[in-house]
């Protein structure tokens, strides 16, 4: 399977031990990022036309280096799976007040649940006990999964300003009005579309690059840590220079950014 060969995996049956493969090739291969639906929103009149679902979305990532944010990275994630031989569902849940705002996935292996979430992106799958808390250490961070009533978890993390993941609200949604949540995203007061974001695991550590945070910077993270790496005012050099980092399409990347009339692109700081 040529998705598998891009992830550089092979194969296996489903088993704990794959998954952890699967998602941890995923999350230092595929960004989070926003450019690619940034330029989606502004070139694509039909809002219908504008999410990328199952292969779109890897075409997209083999051919610009782009991935996504969690509704269609979890989509594309779990139809992966799926095809592997993994049977769970994916599910709509909040983030504080902000209500049906993130997707995830439940993957039932044998008698044991664990929530999948390359979207966030959560390091590696989590274990949901309905009676009591889990905990698992990942690379980056050791995450709890804390039970509540009506089937739901917080789930959180160290090593993090703002320890609360989200809500998991542990009820499969079926892919229908998924889609429909996931297209209307790319609609006037979707999320994410204001700013260039990128995310991803590069050399064993978590960058960042956010186009709201001045002055821009590439983030890297580790362990408690935070280092910045001034990247200029140009419009197109922090393009460049982000793209080239993230090894995404540079033609892109400039497109997203030139998109956003607040970037400022010979000013002052």
């Amino acid at each position: 399977m040529w998705i598998l060969d891009y992830l550089n995996v092979k194969a296996e049956s489903p088993s704990l031990a794959a998954l952890d493969q699967l998602v941890t090739a995923y999350t230092h291969r595929i960004p989070w990022e926003s450019a690619s639906r940034i330029v989606r929103k502004h070139t694509l009149a039909d809002l219908a036309a504008r999410p990328r679902f199952g292969n779109a979305f890897w075409e997209d990532a083999q051919h610009f280096g782009t991935g996504g944010t969690c509704y269609e990275s979890n989509y594309a994630f779990f139809d992966l799976l799926q095809s592997l031989g993994y049977e769970g569902y994916l599910t709509i849940n909040n983030m504080g007040e902000s209500i049906g705002c993130h997707s995830a996935i439940i993957i039932q292996l044998d008698d044991q649940p664990y929530l999948v979430d390359v979207g966030l992106p959560i390091y590696l799958p989590l274990p949901l006990n309905p009676h009591q808390a889990t905990t698992r250490k990942t690379p980056f961070h050791t995450y709890t999964i804390i039970p509540e009533a009506n089937n739901q978890y917080q789930i959180e993390r160290d090593l993090h300003p703002r320890p609360n993941c989200f809500t998991l609200i542990n009820q499969p949604v079926d892919l229908a009005t998924y889609r429909k949540i996931a297209t209307q995203d790319y609609d006037d007061g979707g999320l994410f579309l204001d700013r260039v974001i990128v995310l991803r695991i590069v050399n064993d550590r978590v960058w960042r690059f956010d186009s709201s945070a001045l002055p821009y910077q590439l983030e890297s993270f580790f362990e408690e840590s935070k280092t910045y790496h001034l990247l200029g005012l140009d419009a197109d050099e922090v393009a460049k220079a982000v793209a080239t980092h993230f090894q995404i399409d540079v033609d892109l990347m400039k497109k997203a950014i030139n998109c956003l009339t607040e970037f400022p692109k010979h000013d002052t700081l």
